[in-house]
């Protein structure tokens, strides 16, 4: 038995410098393996630099972040999709788009987006997305590059019922953070009921979003991700371990771990 945190950022100011013991904890509370999300170029290297020297345990997934879209050279771009080679990558992003921050204009993260879907496009590996109320948007560019039945996750999902579906038509993802576990997250609850075991995904989110019986606890770590997985067990009614296998099994065939 074991269990993957889908989505996590060790290489953020909160949890980088504390890495070795994170995952020792991670060890202690049946977490094999951790992907660590870099956000922008500077993130991004030393994501895989991390991965790298952690290799079997720790591994990367790395693109431009929606919030960093304004602010990216050009030359970040070819730099970022040789990175996408390196094989500790298993995941091309964070990517996408986010039209509750207005950290950047939505023109801006649209064509950033759709630059990194056009790279991408030419690769075998994954797509992780960042979206936020922007669904319509964030498939049209999915599918206007091709990524209709390819392997795409929405991270972080706090969409509604109708939205899941909607993912699920295109054969995509998603991924469940603490959020699930707050008491009036009901709606998402109630998602993640019912949702095939196969083709969910749980996550800190780390550093930010800690679940019960940690909610407050900051900085949030992939060791808790236990605590998520263990809460949807019961919603489902299935044990610890036949949830948390069914899940690392499902997450390591979709990243190719």
């Amino acid at each position: 038995m074991g269990l993957i945190d889908s989505h996590a950022h060790l290489t953020f100011p909160e949890l980088r410098n504390q890495v070795d013991d994170l995952l020792d904890r991670c060890a202690a509370s049946g977490v094999d393996a951790v992907i660590t999300v870099g956000t922008d170029l500077a993130d991004a290297l030393a994501a895989v630099d991390l991965a790298n020297r952690h290799s079997g345990t720790v591994f990367a997934a790395v693109g431009f972040h929606p919030h960093e879209a304004a602010k990216i050279p050009n030359d970040d771009f070819s730099a970022m999709s040789d990175l996408w080679n390196d094989p500790c990558v298993v995941g091309l992003g964070e990517m996408g788009l986010d039209y509750h921050y207005e950290f950047a204009p939505h023109e801006k993260q649209r064509e950033v987006f759709a630059k990194q879907l056009e790279l991408a496009s030419a690769l075998d590996k994954p797509v992780v997305i960042h979206n936020r109320e922007a669904l319509d948007d964030t498939i049209a560019l999915l599918t206007d590059h091709g990524f209709h039945d390819r392997s795409v996750v929405f991270h972080c999902f706090t969409g509604t019922a109708e939205d899941a579906a909607r993912i699920a038509g295109y054969g995509w993802r998603i991924s469940f953070t603490g959020i699930v576990t707050f008491k009036k997250s009901v709606w998402l609850q109630e998602i993640a009921k019912d949702y095939p075991a196969d083709r969910l995904m749980v996550e800190t989110d780390s550093p930010y979003l800690s679940p019960v019986p940690v909610r407050g606890k900051r900085p949030n770590e992939p060791s808790y991700v236990a605590h998520t997985a263990g809460f949807l067990a019961d919603l489902r009614g299935e044990s610890f371990e036949a949830f948390a296998e069914r899940t690392e099994s499902a997450t390591r065939v979709f990243f190719g771990i």
